[in-house]
């Protein structure tokens, strides 16, 4: 006589993906706010196996990052010497999203969010632009626009 012994085991697995954003008053002056952003990601997997039930969690909280989103006016002799191919490297080279582009009084204007170290690095090479460049005024503003995915050359404004 044969007979056969069926054993059901059902998983089951259930995860979670939060993102909390604040916005901090104080960065590194009163002007730049800060957004802290942090993401937490939990997971819980169960196994029963008949009369057995295994549960296992995990919780698992990201390093906490800070974005800075700053949006830059830059005067003088900007236009027509590589200053937004300029920009574009450099941002792309620290890692920042945003965008560039002349404006019709003769400016450049930019985007730049990302490591707070980041963006004031790119403030500073901003002062100085490119070798054909002659800056005599940049205007820093704080800003809550959306940056998008990477940094871009827009058209004039």
């Amino acid at each position: 006589m044969a007979f056969a012994i069926a054993r059901t085991i059902a998983i089951s697995l259930t995860y979670s993906f939060h993102k909390t954003s604040t916005i901090l008053p104080l960065g590194q002056s009163y002007r730049n706010p800060i957004l802290y952003t942090k993401y937490s990601f939990s997971s819980s997997l169960t196994m029963n196996n008949q009369n057995t039930t295994t549960t296992t969690n995990c919780t698992t909280d990201s390093n906490p990052t800070t974005t800075k989103t700053v949006r830059v006016v830059i005067k003088g002799r900007v236009q027509g010497v590589f200053y937004r191919n300029w920009t574009v490297e450099n941002a792309r080279g620290l890692g920042l999203k945003g965008w560039v582009r002349n404006r019709r009084d003769g400016s450049v204007e930019a985007l730049f969010s990302g490591n707070p170290d980041s963006v004031n690095e790119m403030e500073q090479r901003c002062r100085r632009g490119p070798s054909y460049a002659l800056v005599t005024g940049l205007q820093v503003f704080p800003s809550n626009e959306d940056p998008g995915n990477g940094f871009v050359k827009k058209s004039t404004v």
